[in-house]
């Protein structure tokens, strides 16, 4: 194992370690409803709008990663996207074997139906490898553009970058962009192509998710901005930063 391996293992277990357990529990939590619930439509009673039930919670990953970002930097929240990303793989493989058990649900004990009620539950909860992959490639490409772009913007706010103006305005571009990506993603490979969605469908569930999420991220934005300046005064996460100092130094 080299050096930077090594440095590398470190400073993102001294990430996982720095960043408070409530926040990484909460978040990877998000990421794994998310996918789960997306398997649900919403019955919006129009052809041309479609959304699924993944977007009453990805607004809640989104939020964490500006937080993340914002305090630890764009590496590091892409790190525990990816952390959240291979925790909700290894539960979807756990409740794949679960739904291979012989057993019964118990909304299945029904006079009629009952098999097929058991099976379809079985099916929801064990999930379909082109849901899993689509929203893991959605979710990825997501957290790289939230994340870059939200560091980006903030690069422009060089007299105040701690200010308000910065952290909202970093916030909802990083936000609706990092969104319609993950939408577009997620509704481009698994939608149009296993559910029928149409391109029209496509974009207009990408966007109008884009803007409901969006409307989420702008609601709770003052907690977001006051969590980054509560870390900031107690020097959240000052043995990670130290750490990747030292490194830097010693690279020059």
């Amino acid at each position: 194992m080299t050096a930077k391996i090594r440095n590398g293992l470190k400073s993102f277990i001294l990430l996982l370690r720095s960043v408070p357990a409530p926040v990484t529990v909460f978040f990877v939590l998000s990421v794994f409803s998310m996918n789960l619930l997306a398997n649900k439509s919403i019955n919006l009673g129009v052809n041309w709008l479609a959304l699924d039930c993944g977007i009453t919670v990805s607004w809640f990953a989104f939020l964490t990663m500006d937080i993340v970002t914002k305090h630890f930097g764009p590496k590091a929240a892409t790190q525990l996207s990816l952390f959240a990303i291979a925790v909700n793989l290894v539960f979807s493989l756990i409740m794949f074997l679960g739904s291979l058990i012989p057993g019964t649900w118990g909304e299945s004990f029904v006079e009629q139906g009952g098999a097929q009620i058991n099976a379809a539950l079985d099916n929801t909860f064990g999930g379909t490898w082109y849901v899993l992959a689509g929203s893991t490639v959605a979710f990825i490409a997501s957290s790289l553009v939230n994340n870059f772009a939200n560091a980006g913007i903030g690069l422009a706010f060089r007299k105040n970058p701690d200010g308000a103006a910065a952290y909202f305005l970093r916030s909802y571009v990083s936000t609706a962009m990092g969104q319609f990506v993950d939408n577009m993603i997620f509704a481009l490979i698994v939608s149009h192509v296993f559910f029928g969605w149409s391109l029209l469908q496509c974009v207009t569930c990408s966007l109008t998710g884009m803007v409901v999420e969006l409307l989420c991220e702008v609601a709770f934005s003052g907690f977001g901005f006051g969590v980054c300046r509560k870390w900031k005064k107690e020097e959240v996460g000052k043995e990670y930063f130290e750490f990747n100092k030292r490194i830097t130094e010693n690279v020059k």
